[in-house]
């Protein structure tokens, strides 16, 4: 239970060259993992059908799957949409036999006793848009934080903040791309969200450090960044845990509609609290930190004075 000491002294920094080496490792391996397999795009970035159909009772999924499949319609994904009665089917792609006006009612035709509520087709160029949208949110996203932090800190932070932006999507989108899971809407806007959690606890950490940086005349730089992460590790600990235990709880009870947004919360919650010690903390040490680079001109110059 010593994370949850008020002061901790736990060595992180000693740890440091593995926890960069299994890192890079990993990055490595997702970006292979990508190169080779590609993400399973949702068919918000794909184009194609999207129908809701509500059944008088609930309905076996893989029976309205099979059913469609053999009336001749292609990449079908059935899940429950809300209740087990209403059901969520996505058919990937264009459809030879469908007309956009009746897609829905040609659909729900051949599921008996299902009523149509909705449904959208989604045009290949809309998600070609939606796609090259979201990349133009990720990078923005990063250069924004990038000139943040080095203003409001030092380059060596930005430079470190923007290591640990990049390594946290990425070990993400490799999980999505190594266990197939559809990457939609939904996990774009996770992706997003974890980006700026993760950026959160890096800048509560990086204000410490420099505020640590400032009072302590005589510690080296890994002594400080460890002391600093001592210092806000109960905050993290109580902070990542409960938002944890609430998207598990998206994960488990959320249903398959909210299961890449939960998936992608879980996994980033995860490592963005890893990436703020062992990335951005570690990687500003590595980049050769000092004390002289935080303190206001004034206070160099009379330390400067023999």
């Amino acid at each position: 239970m010593e994370f949850f000491r008020q002061n901790t002294a736990i060595n992180f920094m000693a740890l440091r060259k593995w926890a960069m080496s299994i890192s890079a490792l990993l990055a490595l391996l997702c970006v292979l993992t990508l190169t080779m397999k590609g993400l399973n795009w949702g068919l918000e970035f794909t184009g194609g059908t999207e129908v809701i159909a509500a059944f008088p009772q609930a309905e076996n999924l893989e029976t309205v799957r099979s059913t469609l499949e053999e009336a001749g319609y292609k990449d079908v994904k059935v899940q429950i949409y809300g209740t087990a009665k209403v059901v969520l089917i996505r058919l990937g792609g264009k459809q030879d036999n469908l007309q956009n006006k009746d897609i829905g009612r040609e659909v729900v035709a051949h599921l008996n006793g299902a009523t149509l509520q909705s449904a959208n087709y989604i045009g290949p160029q809309v998600g070609k848009e939606l796609a090259t949208s979201g990349a133009l949110a990720l990078v923005l996203a990063l250069l924004g934080t990038a000139i943040y932090i080095a203003f409001r800190f030092e380059y060596r932070f930005a430079i470190s903040a923007a290591v640990a932006l990049i390594h946290d999507p990425l070990i993400i989108l490799g999980l999505f791309s190594y266990f197939q899971i559809e990457f939609d809407l939904t996990s774009l806007a996770a992706l997003l969200t974890v980006m700026g959690y993760s950026l959160n606890d890096t800048i509560v950490v990086f204000d410490r450090i420099r505020e640590n940086f400032r009072k302590s005349r005589k510690g080296t730089p890994t002594e400080i960044v460890n002391l600093s992460v001592n210092q806000t590790l109960s905050r993290t600990i109580m902070t990542s845990g409960l938002t944890l235990l609430a998207v598990l709880s998206l994960f488990f009870f959320g249903g398959e509609t909210l299961h890449g947004f939960a998936m992608a919360m879980v996994a980033g919650i995860i490592v963005g609290t890893y990436s703020s010690i062992y990335v951005a903390g570690a990687l500003a040490v590595v980049l050769g930190l000092d004390r002289r680079d935080l303190l206001p001109p004034s206070r160099d110059v009379l330390d400067d004075t023999p």
